[in-house]
């Protein structure tokens, strides 16, 4: 099972670099996630942004939100949205956030 080790600190991660335990979830492992599974040097304001609310929406619905819901809360156009996670929100947004794999995202 593939590791991430961020700060002294293993993470374990599915086949595909999500968090198998998303209560262990920091900034800190965005981060590091960011750079070692979706190619991202740096995370900006926008980054932190739609992070924090599939975050925060998950914490409080136990389910990532769909796209609709987040370019609306977010302000961002979907466009914007995969600029800023190659990978797609669903996949690439829910990962760094520490969710588990949305169903459906293949």
């Amino acid at each position: 099972m593939p590791e991430l080790d961020v700060g002294g600190k293993t993470y374990e991660l599915n086949e595909e670099g999500f968090m198998q335990k998303p209560d262990e979830w920091n900034e800190e492992v965005a981060s590091a996630l960011a750079k070692a599974e979706e190619g991202l040097d740096e995370l900006t304001e926008d980054h932190w942004k739609v992070i924090n609310y599939i975050r925060g929406y998950y914490l409080e619905k136990n389910l990532a939100p769909m796209v609709r819901k987040v370019c609306k809360n977010s302000g961002f156009s979907l466009k914007h949205i995969f600029e800023l996670f190659p990978s797609g929100p669903a996949k690439g947004a829910c990962k760094l956030a520490g969710l588990p794999k949305p169903d459906g995202c293949v």
